[in-house]
């Protein structure tokens, strides 16, 4: 089976002497693994970084076995951030939350729009309130909806509001419900949101599957506390 794609590097792992098992969030085929021949060599480990985006030409027998890829850089992006904790830290938490959670060979075009768009605007001031609507967007897109708007009526005077939302209660910052951004976000209210969006992804995703949470996406946590 071949066939050759763009896609995102979400994790990757030694394989032998020199060679890289890696998984990849693909445009058209979804998250996918293959063999990197080659990976530990210089000039293809210094692009094998997670989040860069790559190009990919996928080579197997057939589907049930682990194919081959050979892989091209199209555009470095955690090199450009090895210096910025809170930037590197969204990037791995992202690469492995979706490495863990979308399922194998099967593409989620929304998913991904949303992805590359999050990556295009990790630069702006506002990167961190991207994030946090990336992973909100996610937990629609692998399907359970919180519905924040159902809860627009409530008396908004407070910037946390707590709300019950099925058997969990959480505590869910003003603008996410009123959907309005202040001019400035204090770090506190961008530390509970990041605590909102982890919680529903932990209690609908992680620990009903038994699975492990990034602690990468912790670390981004503390950076705003």
């Amino acid at each position: 089976m071949n066939w050759e794609d763009e896609c995102y590097l979400l994790s990757k792992r030694k394989f032998r002497e020199n060679a890289n098992i890696i998984n990849v969030f693909s445009k058209s085929k979804g998250r996918v693994s293959g063999i990197v021949y080659g990976g530990n060599s210089r000039k293809i480990k210094n692009y094998l970084q997670l989040s860069n985006k790559l190009f990919i030409v996928h080579n197997s027998k057939n589907e049930n076995k682990l194919g081959y890829f050979k892989t091209e850089l199209v555009k470095p992006i955690s090199p450009l951030y090895f210096n910025d904790k809170e930037r590197t830290s969204a990037l791995l938490s992202l690469c492995s939350i979706l490495n863990t959670l979308l399922p194998e060979s099967q593409p989620n075009m929304t998913i991904y729009k949303s992805f590359e768009k999050f990556i295009n605007s990790i630069n702006s001031d506002n990167w961190i309130v991207m994030y946090v609507y990336f992973e909100l967007n996610l937990i629609k897109d692998l399907g359970y909806d919180p519905d924040l708007d159902q809860f627009r009526n409530t008396n908004l005077t407070s910037d946390i509001i707590k709300l019950k939302i099925d058997t969990f209660t959480y505590e869910v910052p003003k603008y996410l419900i009123a959907k309005k951004l202040p001019e400035k976000i204090p770090n506190s209210i961008i530390q509970k949101s990041l605590y909102f969006t982890r919680n529903i992804i932990q209690n609908r995703f992680f620990i009903p599957n038994n699975l492990k949470f990034p602690q990468s996406r912790v670390l981004l946590e503390n950076y705003f506390s």
